[in-house]
């Protein structure tokens, strides 16, 4: 093999050889003309990162700086900065007590004081008086229409971390006349014979205690004695308290009430009798609140127990007490409604406060409110402007009604001349419709306007007594400046009807319904705070002078006018 190879490579070294000694070919340059087609693949690729061939690369060089302080004499002083003031009026100071008085036109006398003390940081102790007097003088009366009215009250309140406690006492005296004496029935000669003033007169006292965290809420007592100069008197006592007991994850939430009243009047309207009274009831009214996103349902019934005392008569009662709300759009779109009922227990007291002519000759009884149905809508227009709508039905049985007592001068009394009123009771129903829109333009002008139109359905009385078709109010408080506050009340009441019954030694004569025609009175006011302690004010009532009677054959005092001042001050 070895061998082999050997002579191979002798013979191909020998071969080339002999090739290079023996090569005549001539030089010549031979030239080929042929147009050049190019073609993809003569292109070639330029490199996206091209290399630096340089082998010396130069640096930059670094500069040096240097500053070189020359110090400069100056006498220039600049000026600390200074915030720019805003020009404001400081704010009003507070005080704990004030004392008010003024007069007026029909020897008109209005007095208040308002006192309060904090004994320490959590005690204090204060006292409220008001005192309002006319010396009457309406044109055309036989009688006279002069009346006061005084109140006085004391007050003690105490918080400590889990709870508060007050408790308060307070006299009132009254005095109205029986003026409204019916012409030309009677003419100034009977008239000189009788005494028509008639005084009331009571205390009450009583307290509160209210918990910060606790199952028992809150609780209060009051008791009231009230009487009057013709042997009239009462006594009523109530207790409140509000009771959470807890159920799964919620709360039935409950209101348990005692009320007890009773009292006696001399005599009744037409006999020598003497009327007595007394109602005792216990009332207890649990409900359970169910809430989801936007709807919140409050579902509960009320239970009374009523005990008459005088008539040893028992009764049982039980009341829906539903009601719903839901947020249609937040805070300015809310629709609510509810069907609730309660046992309204009516006094001497309420009966008094309502309308002060009134005869001691009463028949006081309780009025059960089957159901007051209602639905309606509430919320804000604005960040002003808020509204609330709402339509009600309501159902009374022995709802009390206020109507004129009958001419009977066979009874000899000085209210028995068609110069007071007694009260009637009737099974009502109601329709009703209110509108509200109260507007606080800013912290210095609120406006409000309210609105009610009923309809009344009587099942035993001719008419509904002295219950208006409609009622309106409007209110205006306004601080003008630092200084100056105007405000203003107008209020309007629609038509009613009373009736009119003539007793005589020879005949009865039929009851006559009279309509009282609607009234409008309009009240104003305009204050000047000359001081933060003293400001002086006037006031005008009955601006439009409108000779209306809010009461059959009792008519009011015309255009008044009263100007004081009030003082604030601290102990």
């Amino acid at each position: 093999m070895l061998k082999n190879l050997l002579i191979l490579a002798l013979t191909i070294a020998t071969t080339i050889a002999f090739s290079q000694e023996r090569d005549t070919i001539t030089t010549d340059v031979i030239s080929v003309v042929k147009p050049y087609t190019p073609k993809i693949s003569d292109a070639f690729k330029v490199k996206e990162t091209p290399t630096l061939d340089d082998e010396v690369t130069t640096t930059k060089k670094e500069i040096k700086y240097n500053i070189f302080s020359i110090p400069v004499a100056s006498t220039f002083t600049p000026a600390k900065g200074k915030a720019a003031e805003v020009d404001k009026e400081p704010p009003m100071k507070l005080f704990d007590n004030y004392a008010s008085v003024g007069v007026g036109t029909y020897t008109t006398i209005l007095g208040e004081v308002y006192l309060n003390h904090s004994i320490n940081r959590n005690e204090s102790v204060g006292g409220y008086l008001n005192y309002h007097s006319s010396q009457g003088g309406i044109d055309g009366l036989l009688l006279d229409d002069k009346f006061s009215n005084a109140k006085l009250n004391v007050n003690y309140t105490k918080k400590q971390r889990e709870y508060s406690w007050n408790v308060d006492a307070g006299y009132q005296n009254q005095v109205f006349n029986w003026y409204g004496l019916p012409q030309p029935l009677f003419d100034q000669t009977a008239a000189d014979t009788l005494d028509v003033r008639h005084q009331f007169h009571g205390f009450h006292f009583g307290g509160e205690l209210n918990f910060n965290d606790a199952y028992i809420n809150n609780g209060s007592i009051r008791f009231r004695r009230f009487a009057d100069d013709q042997e009239s008197g009462e006594n009523r006592f109530v207790a409140k308290t509000t009771i959470d007991f807890p159920i799964n994850d919620g709360l039935i939430n409950t209101d348990i009430r005692l009320d007890y009243i009773g009292g006696n009047f001399d005599r009744s309207y037409f006999s020598m009798s003497e009327l007595k009274y007394g109602n005792f009831t216990v009332g207890i009214a649990p409900s359970y609140q169910i809430k989801q996103d936007d709807l919140t349902v409050n579902l509960g019934v009320s239970l009374f127990y009523l005990n008459d005392t005088e008539n040893s008569e028992n009764n049982f009662y039980v009341y829906p007490k539903v009601t719903a709300s839901y947020r249609l759009v937040d805070e300015v779109l809310i629709a609510y409604g509810g069907v609730e009922g309660d046992l309204i227990q009516n006094s001497y007291y309420d009966f008094a406060q309502g309308n002060p002519f009134v005869s001691p000759t009463l028949n006081i009884m309780p009025t059960d409110q089957i159901y007051n149905g209602y639905v309606g809508l509430k919320g804000k227009l604005s960040n002003s402007m808020s509204y609330n709508f709402r339509g009600t039905y309501t159902a009374d049985n022995d709802r009390a009604l206020y109507i004129q007592n009958a001419v009977d001068t066979n009874q000899g009394e000085n209210y028995n001349y068609g110069n007071s009123f007694g009260i009637v009771y009737d099974d009502i129903k109601t329709l009703g419709l209110f509108g509200e829109l109260n507007v606080d333009v800013n912290r210095n002008f609120k406006l409000g306007l309210k609105a009610e139109y009923f309809v009344y359905d009587s099942k035993n009385q001719a008419e509904p007594w002295n219950l208006p078709d409609f009622k309106g109010s409007l209110f205006l408080d306004y601080q003008i400046d630092r200084h100056w506050f105007m405000g203003a009340n107008l209020f309007y009441v629609g038509e009613r009807k009373d009736q009119i019954t003539l007793i005589t030694p020879v005949s009865n004569v039929q009851p006559t319904t009279v309509t009282l025609d609607a009234f409008f009175d309009a009240n104003a006011h305009v204050g000047y705070r000359i001081n933060d302690q003293f400001s002086v004010y006037a006031k005008a009532a009955n601006i439009a002078s409108q000779d209306y009677q809010r009461w059959l054959n009792f008519p009011v005092q015309s255009i008044q006018f009263l100007a004081g001042g009030t003082y604030k001050f601290d102990f």
